[in-house]
């Protein structure tokens, strides 16, 4: 459960509330937001809470890696009073800016962590991170004053009601990242640097799919855990990868985030290809690559595989699996190894 403090305890100031009013427009990221004018400024409809643009926040807490590294990548690490939940080193040419921000925990930290932090505004890339067995929940901090942000692509056609990771509804596109970054560009104010970062991941996508032609390839991804592993379905980020470069998911019969699926059936599918997490945390096995590795030419239901014998391993970040700016450093390593394969 969140851990609770005095909400005397701290000198907070407590934000108005601003109603919708108007006709909504639709934001930049695909319809994953709605912002209406209320007369102070536009208004982010944030799955389900209403956070106003142009706040310019100064002490910004950031609960995960994906949302850290937009808020790095648009020069806000100035503004920004901790981080948190890492899987993966910070994304290169980031590596100052985030040395500069104070890393609150490298897992999920209490909430009276990042209360000591005095923040203005919190940032989240799962609804999990700021909801039941999270940090926090938002209306904690709200309560505070203190307005949250989770990324639409957690939220948006997707529903985490039961167990596990959700399910997705409707397939997770590049469109919704960019949402994110315009959100919070227009949060801070600085939406030229928001359509800056964008431009840069679209022309970075169009330069790595260029001429990759994967049809009839297929691909499996495998985030981490060697006992029951988490292996991509159809529509999350991998979904983005995998038809970025028009190859095929091995499951993408299933809509859940990540579905654990046994050995058998991982073996049973016999990809072309094993694209596969290397993340530097410690919550779960087989964590890092070379685990995964050894974990799949040791076990003698992998070791046959077609994609295990011929050593087809592409080796990404946790990050890039995840949904975020990181999808495209995704894009363009699977693309590398189509393009090598195809000779």
């Amino acid at each position: 459960m969140p851990l609770t403090v005095s909400r005397a305890a701290r000198p907070y100031r407590r934000l108005a509330v601003f109603l919708l009013v108007g006709l909504p427009l639709t934001s930049a990221c695909g319809g994953t937001t709605e912002r209406a004018d209320t007369g102070n400024g536009p208004v982010i409809d944030n799955c389900g809470h209403e956070i106003e643009t142009g706040i310019d926040p100064e002490r910004a807490v950031s609960l995960n890696q994906g949302t850290t590294e937009i808020l790095l990548s648009l020069g806000l690490a100035d503004r920004m009073v901790g981080t948190a939940t890492w899987t993966d080193p910070v994304m290169e040419g980031l590596e100052e800016a985030e040395e500069s921000v104070p890393r609150l925990a490298e897992n999920a930290p209490s909430f009276e962590r990042v209360l000591e932090q005095e923040p203005d505004f919190v940032t989240a890339s799962f609804e999990s991170t700021l909801g039941t067995g999270g940090v926090a929940s938002r209306a904690d901090f709200e309560d505070l004053g203190v307005p949250t942000y989770v990324s639409p692509s957690d939220c948006v056609g997707k529903d985490n009601s039961g167990d596990g990771d959700g399910v997705r509804e409707e397939a997770l596109t590049m469109d919704d990242i960019h949402g994110e970054v315009a959100d919070l560009a227009a949060v801070f104010g600085v939406e030229e640097r928001g359509e800056e970062l964008v431009a840069d991941l679209e022309r970075r996508v169009d330069e790595a799919t260029r001429d990759v032609d994967a049809s009839g390839t297929t691909l499996m991804y495998w985030f981490a855990n060697s006992e029951s592993p988490y292996m991509a379905g159809c529509c999350g980020a991998p979904g983005i990868i995998t038809d970025a470069v028009g190859a095929e998911n091995a499951f993408d019969d299933t809509h859940e985030e990540w579905p654990q699926i046994n050995w058998e059936t991982v073996a049973a599918e016999d990809p072309d290809f094993l694209v596969l997490g290397d993340l530097t945390r410690e919550s779960q096995t087989a964590e890092t690559a070379d685990a995964k590795i050894s974990f799949l030419e040791e076990n003698p239901v992998t070791q046959h595989m077609r994609a295990v014998e011929e050593e087809r391993y592409v080796i990404l970040s946790g990050a890039a699996m995840n949904p975020s700016i990181r999808t495209v450093e995704g894009i363009e390593r699977v693309a590398a190894a189509m393009r090598d394969a195809a000779g």
